[in-house]
């Protein structure tokens, strides 16, 4: 539960420096986030404010974005390289192309032999330091242009593997063919595709229901607000 109540935001002079912590809204991406405090600092008067968040999150995921304003954004770079933590809901037995449910499921798997010593195990065998695939749809790039678009273009994608590293997960709730993980881990990490490793192991198939960040770096959840308060109180502050 974010907390509303603790924001003050007189004074403060939007051009030195400031990090907004919002939950994210489910649909929304990062960048319709940014473009939105953009135009409501635009009103309040800074027509040239440079504004960026650090570290994007997926429409279908909700949680801490940490938007850079003014100075702060020079700082981007290196709180995305800090460690993140996810919730994420898992449903087991079945796949979509692009792992959570921005398609539909393409391909449906037993799952019955599955048991929670079996999730735990598997959760610990993924964790550690090693190479990841990006999923398909995501926003890396390929020759300049996002996998995504090819991939919705039908074109033949493939992705260069990154080093990433699992900290630590932790099965928290276990109800076939749903189960519900915490995951801490570095920079770079896609959850999504995660779950589809996840599901393989396990000799099945998985994809993602739900993903909340929880936390990025020394930023928690409870912290975050929500953006409609923030712009709220953005409006009411003193401005220039």
């Amino acid at each position: 539960m974010t907390q509303q109540s603790e924001l003050n935001l007189q004074g403060i002079d939007f051009e030195e420096g400031y990090i907004a912590v919002i939950d994210k809204p489910l649909e929304w991406t990062s960048s319709d986030v940014v473009r939105k405090i953009k135009f409501a600092l635009r009103r309040a008067g800074y027509p040239k404010i440079k504004v960026g968040h650090a570290g994007t999150l997926d429409p279908l995921a909700t949680g801490i974005l940490l938007v850079c304003i003014g100075k702060a954004t020079k700082m981007a770079d290196a709180l995305q390289a800090e460690e993140k933590e996810y919730v994420a809901d898992l449903m087991l037995g079945a796949t979509t192309p692009s792992f959570d449910l921005e398609h539909p499921i393409d391909r449906t798997y037993p799952f019955e032999h599955i048991t929670r010593e079996a999730v735990e195990e598997v959760l610990r065998s993924l964790t550690g330091e090693r190479l990841q695939t990006p999923p398909l749809y995501s926003a890396k790039k390929v020759e300049g242009v996002r996998a995504y678009e090819l991939a919705r273009a039908g074109e033949e994608v493939e992705l260069r593997k990154a080093l990433i590293n699992i900290y630590e997960m932790e099965l928290m709730e276990y109800d076939l063919p749903r189960i519900r993980i915490r995951v801490r881990c570095s920079k770079g990490t896609y959850i999504r595709s995660l779950a589809g490793e996840i599901g393989q192991a396990l000799g099945s198939g998985a994809h993602l229901t739900s993903l909340c960040r929880t936390r990025s770096g020394g930023f928690r959840l409870d912290a975050a607000h929500e953006l409609n308060f923030f712009l709220e109180k953005l409006q009411k502050a003193e401005t220039k």
